[in-house]
C-alpha cells in the first residue's frame, strides 16, 4: 500500500506541538507570508523543497521530519510498544536519556520569549509608522 506523507498536515502537527501560531510563523517567514497563507500551505500534500528549507530553519526541526513523518506509522509503533499486562506503561524504558527535558522546555521557553519580544518589536513599529501617517 503506497501511503503519501502529507507535508503541510506535518508542518502544522509539529508547528502546534512547538505551541507556534500561524500568526508567529508567518511572521518569522517574511513579509510576503501572513496566516491566510500558512493556513493554504498546510493543506498542501507536497511543499516546494526550498519552502520546507527555510520552514525547517525556522521550526528548527529537521526537513526529512516534514517529509516523512507519518501519523499512522507512529500509532502502529506507539500501540505495539504499549503494554498493561506487565505492569508497566511501555515494554521499553530508557534509563539514560540523551537529552535533559527540562532543559528543552527552558529552551522552548526562551525561544517562545524571543519571539513574543520580536513580535512586539513589531507592534510598536506599526504603532510608530500609524502615529506617523496620523500626523501627516
Amino acid at each position: 500500500m503506497d501511503h503519501k506523507i502529507h507535508q503541510g498536515r506535518n508542518i502544522k502537527r509539529f508547528r502546534e506541538m512547538l505551541g507556534i501560531k500561524q500568526e508567529a510563523l508567518a511572521l518569522d517567514l517574511g513579509e510576503d507570508w501572513n496566516q491566510k497563507k500558512i493556513s493554504l500551505l498546510e493543506q498542501k500534500e507536497t511543499i516546494e523543497d526550498q519552502l520546507l528549507e527555510k520552514i525547517s530553519g525556522v521550526l528548527k526541526i529537521p526537513v526529512e521530519a516534514f517529509q516523512n513523518f507519518d501519523e499512522e506509522q507512529a500509532v502502529n509503533i506507539i500501540a505495539n510498544t504499549f503494554s498493561l499486562d506487565n505492569g508497566s506503561i511501555f515494554n521499553a524504558h530508557n534509563t539514560n536519556p540523551i537529552f535533559n527535558p527540562i532543559e528543552q522546555v527552558l529552551k522552548l521557553h526562551e525561544e517562545k520569549i524571543a519571539l513574543y519580544e520580536r513580535m512586539l518589536k513589531e507592534k510598536d513599529e506599526m504603532m510608530s509608522r500609524l502615529e506617523k501617517l496620523l500626523d501627516k
